[in-house]
């Protein structure tokens, strides 16, 4: 069920008012019975795929939570070989075969292992990491075994973020479920208005750029290096409104009725080096390579060749989550190698920038650095995009070259993006540099709010893309 649908709208109102109209103690029944439906509208028996990793790690939870020794590892290990083995299944398997039949292919041989007809089902990375979470939790003694079969399975199964996040950790989600949330008219107003947001985010910039990105990046030999640079540019704010929009929305959702979900984006585009970028984009998943990966692996504290090889695998590896596809390792590598680079010239620049007398033009060096910043993203995104290596590096080529026009389409099209993303633009640099004095949702003059909410309104209603598009994140 997709948030940006008639039906999920239905779903919402119908779940939310029987929430805060049931007894705190059944509450939980009434969340797992609807995230299962909420789920089941996608691909039915897909349920029984996450029925099967929240049978083996409630279990395993607490089995390693009654274990000594090094059977608790043991017990572990199990609970995610389970969990990654079903993601090697239905999202590595082909990928794996199609690498091995090109190897086996140089060597003069076939492949003998069949391909599989199979459809990665919806969110799988998502949930399947929010499982894993779990147990490694509960192994590390940071988490007590849940031993209430259906709150875990809530835990895993809870409708806001089960498909695309964020991915909570146990410790500030399973408690949640057993609080007494009360109606408060003021929270579930904040909840509405994030989602408001979310969906603006969606509706008005994500698909409507989704519309010419897809065009371009689709037709690519097509197209001039002009074009292909501006549907990159589009792409960069589409990704970033489809994504951080459905968590606004999830987290909203979740808020109206009284839970806390991590925050999962921090206006990323306004960063001035990638490694603070890092620190603002999709927070929930990179705090969990952090914790899991990263910090298991020595992070800062090993040499420094073994630290810059830390960075580097945990980037490819988190490039590889995003999806069975060369283009993602890539994309992976790439923001790897600028942070390794930033990490290994950091005093070289700092040098360049007191010869160039940055320090006493804070402001014009702070600028200049979030467009470089996102002139990188740009640029790794181009990979991320493109449906193949060969696309991808097509169309850098042709960036290179400005010869030919550039495609505009229809004109009130590109207008309507365009303030689009000088709206968003705004709204973020208030929030980040303005956000004590210039209250807009939040202003306590209700005249003003009337007025911001009755302009947002018309100009989703007006120029918002409601073809029920997919969210660009499902596909993880």
């Amino acid at each position: 069920m997709h948030f940006n649908s008639i039906q999920f709208l239905f779903f919402f109102i119908i779940v939310t008012t029987l929430y805060f109209n049931i007894p705190n103690q059944r509450r939980w029944i009434l969340l797992l019975i609807s995230s299962c439906y909420f789920y089941m509208a996608f691909v039915p028996i897909y349920i029984l795929i996450l029925g099967f990793t929240i049978v083996i790690d409630y279990f395993a939870g607490i089995l390693i939570e009654n274990a000594q020794g090094s059977r608790r590892k043991q017990l572990l290990i199990i609970s995610l070989i389970a969990n990654i083995g079903v993601l090697a299944v239905f999202k590595y398997y082909n990928f794996l075969n199609d690498n091995l039949s090109y190897l086996l292919h140089g060597f003069g041989s076939a492949n003998p292992i069949p391909y599989l007809n199979i459809l990665l089902p919806i969110g799988l990375s998502f949930h399947t990491f929010q499982a894993m979470s779990y147990t490694i939790e509960v192994y590390r003694g940071n988490q007590k075994a849940e031993r209430h079969f259906g709150i875990y399975a809530l835990y895993v199964l809870f409708y806001p973020q089960l498909v695309v996040g964020p991915i909570e950790r146990p410790q500030n989600l399973l408690p949640q479920f057993r609080a007494n949330h009360k109606f408060e008219y003021t929270r579930v107003v904040e909840g509405l208005k994030l989602m408001f947001w979310g969906f603006f985010k969606k509706l008005v910039i994500a698909d409507r750029l989704a519309i010419y990105v897809n065009s371009v990046y689709n037709n690519s030999a097509q197209h001039t290096g002009i074009t292909l640079s501006l549907a990159t540019i589009f792409f960069t704010f589409q990704i970033y409104c489809d994504f951080s929009g459905y968590s606004d929305i999830a987290i909203g959702a979740a808020n109206v009725m009284g839970f806390d979900l991590m925050t999962n984006f921090k206006r990323p585009y306004l960063s001035k080096t990638i490694a603070e970028f890092w620190q603002r984009w999709h927070i929930s998943l990179s705090t969990w390579f952090r914790d899991y990966v990263y910090i298991s692996l020595g992070g800062s504290r090993v040499s420094i060749p073994r630290w810059y090889f830390n960075v580097m695998l945990i980037f490819l590896i988190s490039g590889l989550w995003h999806g069975a596809n060369w283009t993602y390792i890539i994309w992976g590598g790439l923001n790897g190698f600028y942070l390794v680079f930033a990490m290994a010239t950091e005093k070289w620049r700092h040098r360049l920038n007191q010869l160039l007398l940055m320090h006493h033009l804070p402001k014009i060096h702070s600028f200049i650095q979030i467009c470089l910043t996102f002139l990188l993203i740009c640029f790794s995104l181009v990979f991320f995009r493109s449906d193949s290596l060969h696309t991808a590096m097509t169309i850098l080529k042709k960036m290179t070259s400005f010869k030919g026009g550039l495609f505009i389409g229809d004109k009130d099209f590109m207008v309507y993006s365009i303030m689009a993303i000088l709206i968003l633009i705004f709204v973020e640099v208030k929030g980040e540099y303005f956000s004590d004095k210039i209250a807009l949702l939040h202003n306590k003059n209700i005249v003003v709010r009337f007025i911001v909410y009755t302009i947002l309104m018309l100009y989703m209603g007006l120029f918002g893309a409601f073809f029920g598009g997919q969210f660009f994140y499902f596909q993880f």
